[in-house]
């Protein structure tokens, strides 16, 4: 269901099950998980999700193993503790995470894009929540997730109608952060630019946008954070190529 590659700096997670346009088993929430506790040994600077198929990142849940849940409480419970162990993961990885979206990303699919820090869309991209469709509510977690991305207004939108939007329209509500003729190009663009800063900085700054997002607007751990980041040999080893290349004659500065 989910594969790991590397390519230098970058890290790239592809959802691989196109016979099922990509709709998540519940088995793939512990997959997911585990393929992101790999990462733990020699983590990347930044990671991309993305779909193995690009017309299709993720249409949601399995229906099969949905159905399943109606006379079964423990398999229900389990589902959801899996799957919120397995996002929090994602959303918990000290490096930036982007999703590039194209085609199809419904349900649970717009959980794994809300678990990352910065979404890309192409102009096929379609985007729902269908739960009340089904009768059922969503998994609180991934909810204030949402709420803290677009606000209630915009939730409450996405949520009662389980209406499809296009990239466009998910722009404008701030469900992604751009939107471009496809998602690869530009997604792998602003990894490879990302992945060229510091890793102890982006850690820092991650953990510090986070709090922020939960209201924290003081916090006496990243002060202190930020104070000793000044000690590291990530910024007296930048600090000293930034102050050569001022030096270098011809470099515009």
């Amino acid at each position: 269901m989910f594969d790991l590659a590397r390519d230098g700096p970058v890290a790239r997670l592809s959802l691989n099950r196109p016979e099922a346009h990509n709709a998540i088993p519940h088995a793939g929430w512990a997959e997911l998980e585990a393929v992101l506790d790999g990462l733990a040994d020699a983590p990347p600077r930044a990671l991309i999700v993305h779909s193995h198929d690009p017309g299709q990142f993720c249409a949601g849940a399995d229906l099969g193993d949905l159905a399943k849940l109606a006379n079964d409480a423990l398999a229900r419970r389990e589902m959801r503790v899996t799957m919120r162990a397995a996002l929090a993961r994602l959303a918990s990885l000290p490096f930036p995470v982007i999703a590039a979206i194209d085609g199809a990303c419904f349900g649970a699919g717009v959980a794994l894009a809300l678990a990352c820090d910065i979404r890309v869309a192409g102009h096929g991209a379609r985007f729902s929540i269908p739960p009340a469709r089904l009768g059922i509510s969503y998994p609180h977690e991934d909810i204030a997730r949402l709420v803290e991305l677009v606000g209630w207004g915009q939730a409450s939108r996405l949520l009662f109608t389980a209406a499809p939007f296009n990239s466009e329209q998910a722009l404008a509500m701030g469900l992604i952060e751009i939107a471009e003729s496809t998602a690869w190009s530009p997604a792998n663009q602003l990894a490879t630019e990302i992945a060229s800063n510091a890793p102890g900085s982006l850690a820092l700054l991650k953990r510090s946008i986070a709090l922020a997002a939960t209201g924290v607007l003081t916090s006496d751990a990243m002060d202190d954070a930020f104070e000793m980041s000044f000690q590291s040999d990530e910024f007296a080893q930048r600090l000293a190529a930034m102050r050569t290349r001022s030096k270098t004659p011809g470099n515009g500065r």
